[in-house]
């Protein structure tokens, strides 16, 4: 399987996802919008990740490559390619499926659970999900579930932050791909965002990992050897 991913800032990279695919010997290329580089041709890949970042999909006046990023992943999954986004990645999913995108009521950053919303089993990815898991956050925007999908997850805080769509493109609003180093990195780089919220934590309080890496990491792993086997 050939893995082409579309990362928006130099801090936020593949994560545990590189790992996997180094271990499972899948290639991966790399669009680094930010860096201008172009898109690949849809024959040079078989799964799409859209990586996260800290801006919005509405902020195409100040990001105009967003529009290009928009028509790319629509093509992708017009011509029926797995696609994963995550956080910002899924918000454009959502986007280029019909739905706006807005502010949550409170941001989401640090360790919080989401709770298992679809229970049916003929959406084989629903059981790869456990009842509810502590999982990475790092957003403040939301989104309406397209018309089509299936709502997987859901928080205290946002309603919808896992979705599949015909099977093959599935959105996580959170971070499962997070290592300690990729956690580490987004502080660096958004410490402005930290500050005394509800549901947001400081520093040290996302530091502490115990299991909780290696927990998300497996369901992760699982989500990708998903992909793999369609």
């Amino acid at each position: 399987m050939k893995i082409h991913y579309l990362q928006h800032v130099p801090f936020e990279g593949l994560g545990y996802i590189e790992e996997w695919a180094t271990q499972s010997n899948h290639p991966v290329s790399v669009t680094r919008l930010f860096a201008g580089d172009s898109f690949p041709d849809m024959d040079e890949f078989d799964l799409l990740v859209i990586m996260g970042g800290p801006m919005s999909v509405n902020d195409i006046a100040e990001y105009p490559w967003l529009e290009r990023e928009k028509a790319f992943i629509k093509k992708a999954i017009e011509q029926k390619k797995s696609v994963l986004g995550i956080c910002l990645g899924a918000q454009l999913i959502a986007n280029v499926l019909g739905s706006r995108i807005y502010k949550c009521k409170d941001k989401e950053i640090g360790w919080f659970p989401i709770f298992k919303t679809v229970h049916e089993s003929e959406f084989e990815i629903s059981k790869l999900f456990p009842e509810h898991i502590e999982v990475f956050h790092w957003h403040g925007e939301t989104f309406d579930l397209p018309a089509g999908c299936i709502n997987l997850a859901h928080s205290a805080v946002c309603e919808n932050q896992a979705f599949v769509y015909n099977k093959n493109v599935v959105g996580l609003q959170f971070h499962l791909e997070a290592t300690e180093n990729s956690i580490w990195d987004l502080i660096k780089n958004a410490s402005d965002e930290i500050v005394n919220a509800p549901y947001i934590q400081t520093a040290d309080q996302m530091l502490l990992i115990n299991t909780r890496v290696f927990r998300i990491n497996q369901l992760m792993g699982n989500i990708m050897s998903y992909f793999t086997n369609k």
